[in-house]
């Protein structure tokens, strides 16, 4: 091939700015959609952002459950890749034969905090949400992977393509009052996701090897966060 068909049209260091300025627009086009999807289940503005906010930092936040013993060597691999994402995990100078149980604070209980307050809020989506939950629950547990070295990892856009089908099917085929749409969209991504890939396979995590196992964290943050988020807009 002629090598003068492939160069590059530009410096690298205008294309190093080219590629900040597309990070920062794709970075703004999700905080606006994510903003969008918070206020449809009835948050104003700036609360959608600092939820927003808050469970992008909390994320990184693991509130300590418990110790297990661990029935498989400790993996010690400092990134896991699964579903074509590469997870970094925490890696242990010292051998060790414990699992530490932890809950995320920006997958699990922030969410979780929004999902009852909206339950709370509106009594009369109970019956419907539980059922949506269920769906959304038994989908993601099917496709749930348990990876050594990390914890349960479930694919991105599945738990909001169910969420968003269950609250599409109780609305417009099982009378749901139709303004509810967006909070059972919500609801169900978030909760179902939680206990379909992690609550559900809680006694997977002594055999995987991992130093911490985070509810909502990890391999489920994303399926978590992006369900609550997708199944709003998507309905």
């Amino acid at each position: 091939m002629d090598s003068r068909l492939i160069y590059a049209p530009v410096r690298m260091l205008f294309m190093f700015i080219f590629v900040l300025l597309l990070l920062a627009v794709v970075s703004f086009l999700f905080l606006d959609l994510a903003r969008t999807a918070f206020t449809k289940i009835g948050f104003s503005w700036s609360q959608a952002l600092f939820v927003l906010l808050a469970c992008l930092l909390g994320s990184s936040i693991n509130i300590p459950l418990a110790n297990l013993e661990c029935r498989e060597p400790m993996v010690r691999e400092r990134y896991v890749r699964a579903f074509g994402i590469s997870y970094r995990v925490p890696v242990l100078d010292a051998v060790s034969c414990r699992t530490l149980l932890t809950v995320n604070l920006g997958g699990a209980v922030i969410p979780s905090l929004i999902s009852i307050a909206l339950i709370h809020r509106f009594p009369q989506s109970l019956s419907y949400v539980l059922l949506a939950i269920l769906f959304v629950a038994l989908l993601t547990n099917q496709v749930a992977r348990p990876v050594k070295g990390l914890g349960i990892v479930t694919p991105a856009l599945l738990p909001p393509l169910s969420a968003a089908l269950s609250a599409i099917i109780l609305v417009y085929l099982a009378g749901a009052p139709h303004d509810l749409i967006f909070l059972i969209a919500y609801v169900s991504g978030t909760l179902g996701t939680l206990l379909g890939a992690d609550i559900m396979n809680l006694n997977e995590i002594r055999d995987l090897g991992a130093p911490v196992a985070s509810i909502g964290g990890a391999g489920t943050f994303d399926g978590v966060f992006l369900s609550g988020l997708i199944a709003v807009l998507l309905v």
